[in-house]
């Protein structure tokens, strides 16, 4: 028994291939011009989902390192800024060196009071500087402008929090972009960082209190947990004895006897793990103070420093003072310059971060070629073989559709 093949199926089968060749060509002819072997996921699903994982996680590096550009900006703007501070805080502390010189006439103290005053506005305006998006650099998590509000009195507020702003530069890594401005500024201890050693207000004689320090940590602190603080007391005879914060006298812990002893100009005085450098005279009943240090911000030092300048006390008092304040600006000092390390210990990270991600950029990007790029060469031959091989279906169908049955029995 013979099958009979009708000419409506034939045209079919020929159209139907031709049209499978058409879309075949189509699909080359769409890899030559975007070169990619991936244009839709039906082109090769599970290749199609490799190169969207791979594009995921280049997309998540492309944010981190857009994260790291700003980070980088701002904290180079911190840096910038903590570096000019530092100079505006190596000024005063000059001019209060200059300031103590005995030999000043009161115009000259005048003309160090008012440079003073004029650092004090620059280190305001420095402390309330911004990053490039108008955010304060020093003010915490906080997203006021202005950290550093100026009192009617002349003291200095902190509107910000003592907390950091985080950026995130990696999957489950953060970095600090900026440092609170209480932490810099404000609350910084005075003295020397421990205990403040200070002449008495009512003093009469040539007595200035120098440098201090902790000797022995733990007697210092056993007595200063007991004794809350001591006052230094000088009678006629250049004698000292020490009393603590009830008035009882001061106990030598080794020998049960009370401290104290003969006084010459120049001598430091030690007790309970303790040394104060002291020079000059005192008078009859002249003392020193003696308690734990107290937190005390720049600006209230550069306001103390003004203070004493623009005062009617002698020289001693004015050496005392700036003395004391002296110390204050180098705790500020201290604190600024760490703060500069930890800018760029950060920075550091961020380059070596940026770095990273340049080079992984790199190696996901060959990784995403190899999987949806389509090779060139290849895809070309391929092109011209499928153009071929259509115009080869179209020509045959044109022909056999031109042809009757007379054709066969001529």
């Amino acid at each position: 028994m013979s099958m009979r093949i009708s000419t409506s199926w034939s045209y079919q089968q020929s159209l139907s291939t031709m049209l499978s060749q058409q879309a075949a060509l189509a699909g080359t002819q769409n890899q030559v011009s975007s070169g990619k072997r991936i244009n839709v996921a039906s082109d090769d699903p599970a290749g199609a989902a490799q190169a969207l994982a791979i594009d995921h996680t280049l997309s998540a590096n492309n944010q981190y390192t857009t994260n790291i550009g700003t980070a980088n900006t701002r904290l180079s703007t911190e840096s910038t800024t903590l570096d000019s501070i530092t100079d505006q805080l190596d000024s005063a502390r000059t001019l209060a060196l200059q300031a103590i010189n005995g030999v000043l006439a009161p115009e000259d103290r005048a003309s160090i009071a008012t440079n003073l005053q004029q650092i004090r506005a620059q280190l305001m305006q420095l402390a309330n500087t911004a990053d490039a998006n108008g955010d304060a650099l020093f003010s915490g998590t906080s997203s006021t402008k202005t950290p550093f509000i100026q009192n009617a009195d002349g003291s200095v507020s902190y509107a910000g929090t003592d907390g950091q702003m985080m950026m995130s530069i990696g999957s489950g890594l953060q970095v600090a972009i900026g440092d609170a401005g209480s932490g810099i500024f404000m609350n910084n201890p005075n003295g020397n960082g421990t205990f403040v050693a200070a002449a008495g207000s009512a003093n009469t004689g040539s007595l200035i209190v120098g440098a201090s320090s902790v000797t022995d940590p733990a007697t210092y602190q056993a007595g200063m947990t007991a004794g809350g603080g001591y006052t230094i007391s000088f009678d006629a005879t250049g004698n000292w004895s020490a009393t603590d914060a009830t008035g009882n006298p001061v106990l030598d812990p080794a020998t049960g006897a009370p401290v104290g002893g003969p006084y010459t100009a120049g001598d430091a005085i030690s007790f309970n793990g303790m040394t104060v450098a002291m020079t000059g005279t005192p008078a009859a009943g002249d003392t020193v103070t003696v308690g734990p240090s107290q937190n005390q911000d720049i600006f209230s030092t550069i306001n103390n420093m003004i203070s004493a300048l623009q005062g009617t006390g002698s020289d001693a008092d004015l050496t005392n003072a700036m003395n004391r304040q002296i110390e204050s600006l180098d705790q500020t000092q201290a604190s600024v310059t760490n703060t500069q390390v930890l800018a760029g210990s950060r920075l550091g990270v961020l380059d070596q971060q940026g770095q990273s991600y340049a080079d992984l950029s790199v190696t996901y990007q060959d990784a995403l070629s190899g999987v949806q790029d389509a090779d060139p060469a290849a895809t070309i031959s391929q092109l011209s073989l499928q153009s071929a091989a259509l115009q080869a279906s179209q020509q045959v169908f044109a022909k056999v559709q031109t042809m009757t049955l007379f054709d066969y029995i001529k």
